[in-house]
């Protein structure tokens, strides 16, 4: 399994909604993920700036699978006005994934 990082701004007069939306985020969410096979999904937060990673067997087809799945088109069309980046699961590179330089077992 790898994993996969990524770094978003968020836009200041989004912050509350877009945390309070990951804090309580709505079941079928979850479960689209889980069916997209990503695991130890974690955001952190250092003001605007958000860190996601995750872990995924196959990313291409985990985008794919959520970029089809109505309640993620759903989530990510009022979510995607609050990030400042590429929300477009469909493209090839929706997102600009980090380069893993450190990992201790």
């Amino acid at each position: 399994m790898k994993k996969y990082a990524w770094i978003w701004y968020i836009k200041e007069d989004c912050i509350d909604e877009y945390v309070r939306m990951h804090r309580e985020p709505w079941p079928e969410i979850m479960e689209a993920h889980r069916k997209a096979g990503i695991k130890n999904y974690s955001i952190f937060r250092n003001g605007l700036q958000f860190f996601y990673v995750f872990e995924c067997d196959d990313v291409q087809k985990a985008m794919q699978y959520m970029d089809n799945d109505e309640d993620c088109r759903r989530w990510n069309a009022i979510t995607s006005k609050m990030v400042e980046g590429s929300f477009d699961l469909g493209s090839e590179e929706p997102i600009e994934y980090l380069d893993e330089i450190f990992y201790l077992e």
